[in-house]
């Protein structure tokens, strides 16, 4: 989290911050602010849960192909699935009309300065989002590789994309974001005949050495059934975080309080 670009402080706070106090103020002012994101984040939970909707964070830099892999699930599965989407960038409303015209609701954020979403923005979305009769709400975060993995949405998985165009590399220079991951989707495989630098296994062995036990898939919007590893994984989570909630069990979440993250893989 920085904070020049906005993204540590998405409300005014209060005195400390605004005329730049020392560290020791600075990190109790951030400290705040996340366990009053994680209280939101909380109340945002209890709403999907009291639902029986399934909400997963997608998470990656710009470009790796958020908006495409979210308009071919609709076409995949949008007979069988009832989703909506929450789309989050700093200005535009491009990718919430990219998703309304394939028949779902989308709520756009713009987040003006901030480089992440947080449990109130989400929080305010819902009141334009019914969340009654959904199966699935995807929350598409702002494209960046460090900031979103540190704030709680209220999500149960997290879902992060790595574009073979990016770079294999990308888990050892990013580790809060892949560490964060329940699933590690490597997007644009089309292109790995024209990228051959680019190692799927070295990408999985760099998730590995973070301790993480996430799946990964390789997926391509563009080939012919290029995503079917990825609708197969939603539908066994969804059909999986049913059964939890028909038990009367709270479903597993992807975060632990105070930003921890800890993971259950697949529920």
């Amino acid at each position: 989290m920085c904070e020049h670009c906005g993204c540590a402080i998405t409300e005014p706070v209060g005195e400390a911050h605004a005329h730049g106090a020392g560290s020791v103020e600075s990190v109790e002012v951030l400290r705040d602010l996340l366990a009053e994101n994680d209280r939101l984040a909380a109340h945002n939970r209890e709403h999907f849960d009291a639902h029986g909707v399934l909400v997963i964070n997608l998470m990656s830099s710009p470009g790796a192909g958020k908006t495409a892999l979210l308009e071919r699930t609709v076409e995949r599965l949008g007979a069988r699935l009832r989703m909506a989407v929450i789309e989050g960038d700093l200005a535009t409303e491009n990718d919430a009309l990219r998703i309304r015209a394939k028949g779902v609701p989308a709520v756009q954020i713009t987040t003006g300065s901030a480089c992440h979403l947080d449990a109130r923005m989400v929080h305010h979305a819902l009141d334009a989002l019914p969340l009654a009769g959904l199966d699935v709400l995807f929350i598409e975060n702002v494209g960046n590789l460090v900031c979103p993995a540190s704030f709680d949405l209220g999500q149960h998985l997290d879902v992060t994309l790595l574009s073979v165009p990016e770079g294999d590399d990308k888990p050892q220079k990013y580790p809060v974001m892949f560490r964060a991951a329940d699933l590690l989707l490597i997007t644009k495989a089309d292109l790995l005949p024209l990228l051959p630098e680019f190692d799927p296994a070295r990408a999985e062995s760099s998730l590995r050495a973070l301790s993480s036990e996430a799946a990964v898939l390789s997926l391509s919007c563009r080939a012919p059934g290029g995503i079917d590893a990825w609708c197969d994984w939603l539908e066994r989570v969804r059909g999986e975080h049913r059964a939890v909630a028909a038990a009367g069990l709270a479903p597993p979440t992807a975060h632990a309080p105070a930003g921890e993250h800890r993971h259950h893989s697949g529920l």
